[in-house]
């Protein structure tokens, strides 16, 4: 099936894709290597729009899974976002404010457990998180690759030492109703996580195809119960942020509809209305950087538009 091979191949990534990828649209800028003191180093990749200019101040916009973002030709499965075209479509007709792209790429092996919002897993009992680093993928590798959940280090990867980086470096905006973060599968889970623990650092979240199992499988898994819970104490306050989320309905995404309905009734409960919070959800569509590229104008459109 289509959504196994997307996952076998995302543990490669680390070892593919090291040319910068072209845009046709704007610049891009690599951070090579960035450095950090709670994550493993990874390239960054930043994606200045046509007309880029330091005489005035642009929104940010940081992306998961950065090597998949630009250019098909330089990715794993040659599928991309292409986020350089979406964006400068929604600029030129004036639907969003001016804003670059930060492009953090996946540590390869250590994606699942840099992805992997901490809070919820440290919920479960030891024996269920054991039972978890022990979970292979379809094609018989381990989940985690023998790496311990880690995304709070990767949060702070993000806050701490990239977000100083951009705003020294970029002329951005540095505050959060200027801040965004977004990410697809896993990535949707950390833009989740991302938002709920770092409110005063985001504006908002854009969490497409959000991977609720954790793992590839529905049977007997503790996990969606967990995040429903963090959710419920977590949110940020009501309507004071953006959050989106969505899902298709075929492959890997088939898994996600009733796991996101009970994410919906929390954000119901607590009173989120439509012009902070929406679902979307896509029939047909599956679990891919295409299906993503062609939706991405939604959610970009709705933590940015003017």
């Amino acid at each position: 099936m289509k959504y196994l091979f997307f996952f076998i191949g995302l543990t490669m990534m680390s070892l593919q894709a090291q040319e910068v990828p072209k845009v046709v649209s704007g610049t891009l800028e690599r951070l090579a290597d960035f450095p950090s003191q709670y994550v493993t180093a990874r390239h960054v990749d930043v994606w200045l729009p046509e007309g880029y200019t330091e005489a005035k101040k642009y929104s940010v916009l940081y992306m998961h899974d950065g090597q998949m973002l630009y250019d098909p030709n330089t990715t794993w499965n040659k599928q991309a976002w292409e986020v350089d075209n979406v964006l400068s479509e929604l600029a030129l007709t004036g639907k969003i404010q001016d804003c670059i792209v930060v492009g953090v790429w996946n540590g390869g092996e250590t994606r699942h457990a840099d992805y992997f919002p901490q809070k919820p897993f440290e919920q479960l009992t030891a024996l269920q998180q054991d039972s978890l680093y022990q979970v292979n993928r379809p094609n018989g590798n381990s989940v985690f690759q023998k790496h311990l959940v880690q995304s709070d280090k990767y949060l702070k990867f993000l806050v701490k030492e990239l977000k100083p980086y951009i705003d020294r470096h970029y002329a951005v905006y540095t505050d959060a109703s200027h801040t965004f973060i977004a990410g697809s599968s896993m990535g949707g889970l950390i833009s989740m996580y991302a938002l709920c623990e770092y409110p005063k650092v985001f504006g908002g979240a854009a969490c497409l195809s959000t991977h609720w199992p954790g793992v590839f499988s529905m049977e007997n898994n503790p996990i969606p119960a967990q995040f429903i819970a963090y959710l419920q104490k977590h949110l940020p306050k009501t309507n004071s942020r953006k959050i989106y989320f969505d899902f298709g309905t075929a492959t890997l995404d088939a898994l996600y509809e009733p796991v996101q309905k009970q994410v919906d009734a929390v954000m119901r409960a607590k009173g989120w209305n439509e012009s902070h919070w929406i679902t979307r959800k896509f029939e047909g569509e599956d679990h891919s950087e295409l299906a993503w590229q062609k939706r991405l104008a939604i959610p970009v459109q709705f933590l940015l538009g003017r």
